[in-house]
């Protein structure tokens, strides 16, 4: 299938306010309340319109990890980043997919470092517009996503983004099939109860809440935990999960241990590291670890001075990046760091996560090295933005994807109603509805099962109508 000529006309913006069930702690931040935006793009590919939808939610100090502003003070900025990537996309001058990214990506890395803004909300911008690209192009050509790739009708050249990939497509190092199923990795946030028995306030909204509550009703085997920095408070904490886990969870379970930027150096990290090892009561909840993820503040974590701390502790447990990935530069320079891998979240970008897909399965085939490459989240939830993130994690072959958006929000109950049958609908392995009349993930023995995902066009089979939401002010 060739690469279609393209060209965008309109960008539009919607917007619907979610709330949390409960507060989601992580690094600086507890999320109550976030912003959902929708992009709608309106475009030709070969004299044929289409129309494409991308979301994301906007989650308190995460793309800008500063201290000393208030979310509020950083959403202005947020929404002008993204609102000048639709403005490069409509304006790009490229015919095929792969050349108006590659406008898209420049024009916006050159524009966010004349202004100081950080890479990783740069780029959110990005990734906002060739999601809602590739979701209109896939459903005008009535492909799916993981199609698209292997067809390679985006066009992509791997060797302009790593050298080391010239002559390859992503054909060549991707999986031959996207995933049905993939294992959901359960987050236990910083402030996420444990066992139900000490919950004074129930929830009473139908969804389980504590972890061991979660252990049982969605039959979990797989968990995210988070670090807050501070080493007692870490000793207690994980002294405590790993006390339910060794009760409730399956004797097989695996965990991976989020940093959450906590820590200046390679050096305070592993000092913390040596006394969770050294604690009886937790040393042997790290037999089921797979890896580390960003432990270092992401100003420091790419520091010549790391590939020396690495080097010199020789027992150190993987490390991956994921703030730190915030550049087409930033996975290689990692490596050679000596960091193991990076992850994947499509808020950081579609074509730069193919390429680092890619890279990484290079470097497997090249070496008898173990890389990494994780499927993380930003509590995303449907129908768009968790679907095309579930089909993206389904092609490039990651097994187990962090998941959380289910467990801080209560399912699609803040979308419409036709919203929700129409998902459900179309769906129907993915999501069930709910006792309480609305729709829910249908998490299985662990799992989420994606025949519907992979073969919608991208991830969601349904176009959302975005004009029933807000008209964004941006």
């Amino acid at each position: 299938m060739s690469a279609p000529n393209l060209s965008i006309e309109t960008v539009d913006f919607n917007v619907l306010p979610m709330e949390t069930r409960f507060p989601f702690k992580y690094g600086i931040a507890a999320m109550t309340k976030l912003p959902h935006l929708f992009v709608t793009i309106r475009g030709h590919a070969d004299n044929e319109s289409f129309i494409g939808v991308a979301s994301e939610g906007l989650p308190p100090k995460w793309f800008t990890k500063n201290p000393d502003t208030t979310f509020e003070q950083d959403l202005p900025l947020i929404l002008e980043v993204i609102q000048h990537a639709g403005n490069l996309l409509k304006s790009a001058d490229a015919a095929s997919f792969f050349g108006i990214w590659q406008q898209l990506y420049d024009g916006q890395a050159i524009w966010a470092k004349e202004r100081g803004i950080p890479p990783l909300l740069t780029n959110l911008g990005v990734s906002l517009m060739e999601r809602a690209v590739i979701d209109g192009l896939c459903r005008q050509r009535d492909i799916c996503f993981g199609d698209s790739l292997r067809s390679n009708i985006l066009d992509i050249d791997l060797g302009c983004i790593h050298a080391l990939l010239s002559g390859y497509q992503p054909a060549d190092l991707l999986p031959t099939e996207s995933l049905t199923r993939i294992t959901a990795r359960h987050t236990i946030g910083l402030g996420d109860p444990l066992e139900l028995a000490e919950v004074e306030e129930p929830l009473n909204d139908g969804l389980p809440y504590a972890l061991d509550e979660c252990i049982e009703a969605y039959g979990l085997n797989y968990f995210k935990v988070k670090l807050c920095g501070k080493l007692e408070q870490d000793l207690e904490r994980l002294a405590s999960i790993h006390n339910v886990l060794s009760r409730c969870a399956p004797s097989d379970y695996r965990i991976t241990l989020d940093g959450n930027e906590q820590f200046l150096d390679i050096g305070a990290f592993a000092s913390h590291w040596n006394r969770y090892l050294e604690d009886e009561k937790i040393r042997a909840l790290f037999d089921h670890l797979l890896f580390v993820e960003q432990p270092i503040h992401r100003d420091h974590a790419l520091d010549d001075t790391v590939r020396t701390a690495i080097d010199d502790w020789p027992a150190a447990p993987p490390l991956i990046i994921d703030e730190s990935e915030a550049e087409i530069e930033s996975l290689p320079r990692a490596l050679k760091l000596g960091y193991r891998g990076t992850s994947h979240k499509n808020c950081k970008g579609i074509v730069k996560g193919i390429a680092n897909a890619c890279l990484l399965e290079k470097m497997r085939r090249d070496s008898s090295e173990e890389y990494y490459l994780s499927g993380e989240d930003l509590a995303n939830v449907g129908p768009v933005a968790l679907l095309q993130d579930l089909a993206v994690m389904a092609a490039l072959g990651i097994t187990h994807v962090e998941r959380n958006g289910h467990h801080y929000f209560q399912g699609l109950s803040m979308f419409p109603r036709e919203v929700q049958d129409r998902i459900l609908a179309d769906h129907p392995d993915l999501y069930r509805n709910h006792e309480s009349g609305f729709p829910t993930l249908d998490i299985q023995k662990g799992e989420l099962a994606l025949g519907s995902v992979v073969t919608a066009p991208f991830g969601c089979r349904p176009r959302l109508a975005t004009e029933a939401f807000s008209v964004a002010r941006m």
